[in-house]
């Protein structure tokens, strides 16, 4: 199945020049949805993973299903204020302006080994604040995962090889410039 061509693009999203990459019609669809989850877990069932990262919302959908997959614990990253226990925080700049994310200070056990998955790389901001949580707790980052890789311009993928993390997509699309 051609996954690339099951993604809607929406111009102008959430601010004017954004070409949104929207994969709710991936999720949607049955096939689609099993073979994009399907592919991380091929990828990933024998890394002896402990725990799968994921960032709100999207990487939620894909990150659950893989961990409980690969039978790996599942740890959501979100924005602050939204986790009730004691967090840690990690403030970094988007596409569109700074944000911060938080775990929990007990989600991660030093030495486990960690695979950070989302949806989409861009410029790979979110994925590094998750990466340094995961570090900040003492875990080890195995690799940084994700669906879409939007390349050309946002050189998200070099943001974070630079920083010395292996990174894994399994669609590259370029940006519309």
């Amino acid at each position: 199945m051609d996954l690339e061509k099951k993604i809607r693009n929406v111009p102008d999203w959430p601010i004017k020049g954004i070409q949104f990459k929207d994969i709710t019609t991936i999720l949607q669809d049955p096939k689609a949805l099993k073979e994009s989850i399907d592919l991380f877990v091929k990828r990933y069932k024998n890394k002896k993973i402990d725990k799968v990262v994921s960032m709100e919302a999207r990487g939620f959908i894909f990150g659950a299903a893989i961990a409980y997959m690969i039978n790996a614990g599942f740890i959501p990253i979100r924005k602050k204020g939204k986790l009730p226990y004691k967090t840690i925080e990690y403030t970094y700049e988007k596409e569109y302006g700074p944000d911060t994310l938080t775990m929990h200070i007990d989600a991660i056990e030093p030495g486990e080994k960690v695979l950070v998955m989302d949806d989409l790389l861009a410029t790979g901001g979110t994925a590094l604040a998750a990466a340094k949580m995961v570090e900040q707790l003492k875990g080890e980052v195995v690799e940084i995962a994700f669906l879409i890789e939007l390349t050309h311009s946002l050189h998200g993928r070099e943001f974070l090889e630079k920083k010395n993390y292996k990174v894994w997509s399994y669609l590259k699309i370029p940006v519309e410039e």
